[in-house]
């Protein structure tokens, strides 16, 4: 089989095209999460990686394909489901897939061929994004798209304002919704990594128009090759908003994207955390935030966070117990705020790679997954209703009139290494959930850092809506998955 497009003068053999074996995935018809094609609940529970770090190096070249599948085994092992990743990495010369523009590079092209081969036939998903903006933009005097290499693109701040980018970006889109669009392990689109007004001469003002362009043309790409398309959503670095606010109609409310997404970055207590509650209270605050952008119920996720100050500025990685207990934390008050999964970590380590506590982190967090059913869970942030009996605790929920999920974390007590002290006195906590319809509800118990459920209560809801639990004594933190069963 040959692959021939107008946007290459490379004929590329598609050996490797992965084909639908995957189910695809889609929103849920009646909840703000995710569900396969065949109906199951789907959570996107990974992180970001790239093409040239050091667990997918292997591709490039083929060089060590047997390595990158254990790989991809080992994660699936711990639970993760999707991987976020940009079809190019162009920190270096050597990973661009156009080069020059319009010509798609076969040694990259058969990369990608193999990655949603191996993806299929392990059952991981990609969120995919077409360009590498960071290092594009930092490294615009080399990039096949600059109009001194060849390109369509005269200035890096023109990128979303110069029709002929405009028509290079649909091309890239083209080849690579007709290369790999048939495959279920494409998780969804991310149009634009980071859309900023610095693409668009430090304006906002087009963002709408561009992503109606490029979403309906991927749309049409799609649906006339494979008879339906793959979700779509545009990512946004987090702080952007407080500048330009008026982006929130773009980011949350555009009627082209399926779903929201931004990268949680805030300075005083994510890009260089102190220590490892006030991360988590941040994120529970800005998925609260978000979720109120969202005038329709949409899934939400942030695409990407991690201590990016400390380690790309300050060149420092966080010692392992402190980072491990920064990532386990952020990813339950994600979850529990609402967010759909954990959010997706930028490794932000040297070498770029997660360690092994926080993929224990993502097996426990795959494993609660189960105890609720994402499919119609109408979800609405709890954080600031719920009611706790000591402020020792801090509480992160979300729920609906039949199910919740809670996350208690202690705050009161920490170590000299800014970690919870895992020696203080157990407290126990009496907490309150409001809306919830009456009947008889199911509260797993769950130990998120030994990933297993450690017991289960049976509570009544009266008329009052008001679900009331005494907790076990507690020394550092609890999730619970409630439901009602009658």
């Amino acid at each position: 089989m040959q692959l021939l497009t107008a946007a290459s003068n490379v004929c590329i053999p598609a050996e490797s095209a992965a084909q639908a074996s995957l189910p695809w995935i889609q929103v849920a018809p009646d909840a703000p999460y995710f569900v396969t094609d065949t109906g199951e609940s789907w959570t996107p529970i990974g992180q970001n990686d790239a093409i040239n770090w050091p667990e997918f190096a292997g591709l490039f070249r083929r060089k060590n394909m047997a390595a990158v599948e254990e790989h991809l085994v080992w994660l699936a092992a711990h639970g993760v489901t999707c991987l976020r990743f940009m079809l190019e990495y162009c920190q270096t010369e050597n990973r661009y897939i156009e080069r020059p523009a319009g010509n798609f590079q076969p040694n990259m092209v058969r990369l990608w061929d193999d990655l949603f081969a191996l993806c299929e036939k392990h059952g991981l998903r990609i969120l995919l994004t077409p360009y590498d903006t960071f290092w594009m933009w930092s490294r615009w005097k080399d990039h096949p798209y600059n109009k001194q290499n060849g390109g369509p693109c005269a200035r890096r701040s023109q990128w979303l304002l110069c029709p002929r980018t405009l028509e290079a970006i649909k091309q890239r889109l083209t080849f690579a919704a007709e290369r790999w669009g048939g495959s279920g392990a494409l998780f969804a689109w991310d149009l634009w990594n980071e859309i900023h007004p610095s693409h668009a001469g430090k304006s906002t003002h087009v963002f709408h128009d561009f992503l109606r362009e490029v979403s309906c043309h991927l749309r049409e790409v799609e649906t006339r090759r494979y008879g339906r398309a793959h979700l779509q959503t545009v990512s946004l670095f987090g702080p952007v908003l407080y500048d330009h606010p008026t982006v929130a109609d773009v980011i949350f409310r555009h009627p082209m994207l399926d779903f929201a997404t931004t990268h949680f970055y805030d300075a005083k207590t994510i890009d260089h955390p102190k220590n490892t509650v006030d991360s988590a209270i941040r994120t529970g605050a800005l998925v609260r935030e978000a979720l109120a952008h969202l005038h329709q119920p949409k899934p939400f996720f942030d695409s990407e966070h991690g201590p990016i100050h400390a380690f790309k500025d300050l060149k420092r990685t966080l010692p392992v117990p402190f980072d491990e207990e920064y990532f386990r934390h952020m990813q339950w008050a994600h979850l529990a705020s609402g967010g759909a999964g954990g959010g997706m970590r930028w490794p932000n380590r040297c070498p770029h790679v997660l360690t092994p506590g926080m993929r224990g982190a993502q097996r426990s967090l795959a494993d609660f997954t189960s105890l609720i059913d994402w499919s119609r869970f109408r979800r609405r942030n709890l954080n600031h209703e719920i009611q706790l009996s000591t402020a020792a605790f801090v509480g992160f929920a979300c729920g609906d009139a039949e199910q919740a999920v809670v996350w208690l974390l202690r705050q009161d007590k920490r170590g000299k290494d800014k970690l919870l002290l895992k020696t203080a006195e157990p407290l126990r906590v009496q907490l309150q959930v409001p809306g919830l319809e009456a009947g008889t509800y199911r509260v797993h118990l769950w130990d998120t850092l030994g990933c297993c459920e450690v017991g289960q209560l049976h509570e009544q809801v009266d008329s009052s809506g008001l679900l009331t639990v005494q907790l076990p004594s507690l020394v550092t933190d609890i999730a619970l998955a409630v439901r009602r069963v009658c």
